[in-house]
């Protein structure tokens, strides 16, 4: 009797604790209205099946949107009572972005279609999908479709993410989502990147083993793509199990001397010790201590991510032995720009008709192939993981991260070469895979073709960092040489050191490269250790730039450290080459018709001495469009207050030079020159769906927005050069936007536009107009015939 009360007192206590502990987890988030707290939405999916999540509307970009979710075979939208910011970050982060920036209310986006699937949704924001946040339940709402939610994500994908949102890949990433290599050898360990070594699977809090019974050079394959390499090595696996023979043969039969007493002599704990930091000895005691997480890998080869080959784990309470083999080991082959060995560097080279252009960090970019020797891009069309993996790996990276649709990295000019390609993924180039031509109907350039690659980890950006500024993005550059960190000076810091700065850190791009740092926090300011620094822009550390052996700074002071503003997305000035060679003509023009332009430089220095206002000047004229196909708006890097007026023509000047105007003779030397102060930047005209925001009437803001252009007549002032001293032959025209890089771009190498030119003394006929990267470098050299502009003077 006495058991029974006692079981009957603990059911009850059972019960009143259940009851108590309930109570208290849905009182976790305060309400302050009387209705009862929302309740976890009961999951839509299956526990194998993640909730879809997707961003819609229009206008928008790629990292914004309505959300939709999909529940029932149907898509849905949430509504934006109770939102916040912690909901967004926890719809961001399902979609593959690092967290979220902001998020909008009253169908910004536009009016979403069929259910309001969620509604009075609260996040605290660490949950893994929006349907762990409380809600009213899936269904239940009192909204309408003008009350659609949207997010904005800070546009940086989460590393190693894969999403059907974005690809197509069947990725559990609850299995395996972080894999490495551990070099056995000791001399490994201090070499970047890390090549060969035992694969080890993030588990739990640590990392555990493969079993190598079975493994293919396929798993091989697999692993340094992942990893960021192009090629995998077979493995010496018998230097390996020697390794581990000798190992087992010291630990079975240790030779020890001993005493008179039968104690270990002191001598022999001396050849103990150094008997174990041997590198058989460690690798055995080491894989002594293993965990075989996973017993057996079937990669196809084609897998961008080990977790999509097909494995088996270890069981729960099994053992975790391999008997019979050892912990799996991979060798991988880096690309050439990653190699240590110069010899091999020039052995391997990669693709020389596919690159990549637009990105902001190492190994992405939109896709484009050389055909005819005229470069074009890859329409989107079934663009595939698979696809984007064939080029990163001809272009020395590992397998592709993210295989991007919709010109996520910008949008290219030229010619549209592929669409609908259908890689299998062991293809050597994106030219041997099944593919479309199109014409001009099927694609156009906002479907253009980018890839994120997987690129070997360096340790870079641990020999640099940015400090003071208000940000993640901003601050004094300080570098680290020997065990040493202080600042760089800023005499000659122009935006392509900047550049390199924001690369190495993995920040994007550079938007100002800063000479005076003094407003910003000096607090911890170190002494100068590094000066005279000069890029080309490309590298992929500051150390690799040229820079003075011993520091020699003549404003040496903090407030002239260098510093930099580091950003996301960047502007893409580019001319529209054809138009030129179109609009082309000679204009003999009067003087007394050229006062203005004579009064801000635009013509040749001759002028000065003409008989004014009688007599004429012989103009090269041609309209100029300018597009900007980046990812940001190009601003001009003055602000309005410092903007010039100028009375003779009755606008602001926002940039003292936007672009050269220049004609060249055959050593590259000019011989008639133009520039073009910005009169004013604005939105001529945008590509459909894309609305103005620019435009310079009444001082208005200026700039270009992405996806429009800025159109400057044939017949406006200073839209010319002046040709009146030339004489005839043949020359080259070129035309440079942003010619002092005053304002970021994300990919200078097109700002410059040329022309084949033929003057006969009356007329003047332009062909092969291009961007200055349209041509293979054969066809350059057969269209330059020089080395190059040998000087910037008029000879």
């Amino acid at each position: 009797m006495m058991e029974k009360s006692r079981c009957t007192q603990q059911l009850a206590f059972n019960l009143l604790f259940g009851l108590w502990f309930t109570c208290c987890l849905a009182q976790t988030t305060p309400s302050n209205t009387a209705t009862p707290a929302p309740s976890p939405s009961p999951s839509p999916q299956s526990q194998n099946e993640r909730l879809k999540v997707r961003l819609a509307g229009y206008p928008r970009k790629h990292n914004e949107g309505r959300v939709e979710l999909f529940y029932k075979g149907e898509w849905g939208t949430i509504c934006d009572d109770d939102f916040s910011i912690s909901n967004a970050n926890v719809l961001c982060r399902q979609l593959g972005f690092v967290s979220a920036t902001g998020w909008t209310h009253s169908a910004k986006y536009g009016k979403g279609q069929g259910k309001i699937w969620l509604d009075n949704v609260l996040c605290n924001g660490g949950e893994k999908s929006i349907d762990s946040c409380k809600s009213r339940g899936w269904g239940n709402s009192d909204c309408t479709h003008d009350e659609d939610a949207g997010v904005v994500c800070k546009d940086e994908r989460i590393p190693g993410f894969v999403d059907s949102n974005v690809i197509d890949a069947f990725v559990d990433e609850n299995k395996i989502e972080e894999v490495r290599l551990r070099p056995v050898v000791a001399m490994a360990k201090k070499r970047l990147p890390i090549t060969e070594g035992v694969v080890e699977v993030k588990h739990k809090d640590g990392w555990a083993q493969i079993c190598d019974l079975g493994w293919t050079i396929k798993n091989t394959r697999v692993v340094c793509g992942m990893l960021g390499f192009p090629h995998e090595k077979k493995v010496n696996k018998n230097f390996y199990k020697r390794l581990k023979k000798r190992a087992a043969e010291k630990v079975s039969r240790p030779k020890v001397n001993v005493s008179a007493g039968g104690r270990p002599t002191s001598k022999a704990k001396a050849n103990s010790k150094s008997k174990q930091s041997s590198p058989g000895k460690r690798l055995y005691l080491e894989r002594q201590k293993s965990y075989f997480h996973v017993h057996s890998v079937a990669c196809t080869g084609t897998e961008v991510h080990l977790a999509a080959c097909p494995l088996e784990f270890s069981k729960r309470n099994a053992t975790s032995s391999c008997e019979g083999g050892m912990a799996a080991v991979v060798s991988c082959m880096p690309g050439p720009q990653f190699m240590q060995n110069s010899g091999l560097k020039k052995k391997l080279k990669t693709s020389s008709n596919v690159r990549l252009k637009g990105g902001a960090r190492l190994g992405e970019g939109r896709v484009e192939v050389l055909k005819d020797n005229e470069w074009g891009t890859v329409c989107d069309d079934r663009w595939s993981l698979q696809s984007a993996s064939v080029v990163c790996r001809e272009l020395g990276f590992g397998s592709a991260k993210e295989a991007l649709t919709g010109a996520r990295m910008g949008q290219g000019m030229g010619p549209i070469y592929m669409n609908e390609v259908k890689c299998l993924g062991q293809e050597k180039s994106i030219w041997n895979c099944p593919f479309k031509n199109i014409t001009s109907e099927d694609c156009q350039h906002m479907e253009d073709a980018a890839v994120r690659c997987s690129v070997p980890y360096m340790g870079l950006e641990s020999l640099i960092r940015i400090v003071g500024g208000r940000s993640n993005y901003e601050g004094r550059v300080e570098v680290q040489v020997g065990s040493k960190w202080g600042t760089v000076c800023s005499t000659g810091w122009t935006t392509k050191e900047a550049m390199v700065v924001c690369r190495q850190l993995g920040l994007g791009y550079s938007m100002h490269a800063i000479n005076e740092t003094w407003y910003w926090d000096s607090s911890n300011v170190t002494e100068m250790i590094m000066s005279g620094v000069k890029c080309t822009g490309n590298e992929m550390s500051l150390s690799q730039c040229q820079h003075h052996k011993t520091v020699s700074c003549q404003k040496s002071a903090a407030k002239f450290a260098a510093g930099v503003i580091c950003s996301d997305t960047a502007s893409d000035l580019i001319l529209n080459a054809p138009l030129v060679q179109q609009t082309v003509y000679i204009e003999d023009r009067p003087l007394h018709m050229l006062y203005c332009a004579a009064e801000e430089d635009c013509l040749s220095k001759s002028a000065a001495k003409a008989n004014w206002p009688y007599g004429h000047r012989r103009l090269l004229r041609f309209s100029s469009q300018i597009h900007n196909i980046g990812r940001a708006d190009f601003k001009p890097k003055a602000g309005r207050h410092s903007w010039v007026w100028h009375a003779c023509h009755g606008h602001y000047h926002s940039m003292d030079i936007f672009t050269h105007y220049d004609l060249l003779n055959a050593n590259g030397s000019k011989v008639a020159e133009g520039h073009k102060a910005s009169f004013c930047l604005e939105d001529t005209d945008c590509q459909e769906g894309v609305s103005k925001r620019y435009e310079c009437a009444n001082f208005g803001d200026q700039g270009i927005t992405v996806g429009c252009w800025d159109l400057y007549r044939h017949d406006i002032d200073c839209q010319w050069i002046d040709i009146t001293d030339v004489k005839p032959g043949n020359y080259i025209l070129q035309i440079v936007i942003n010619p002092n890089h005053e304002v970021a771009e994300s990919d200078f190498t097109n700002n410059a536009m040329k022309c084949n030119c033929k003057y006969d003394g009356h007329r003047i006929w332009l062909h092969n107009c291009h961007v200055g990267d349209a041509f293979s470098e054969e066809a350059e050299r057969r269209f330059e015939k020089y080395p190059g502009q040998l000087n910037n003077q008029v000879s």
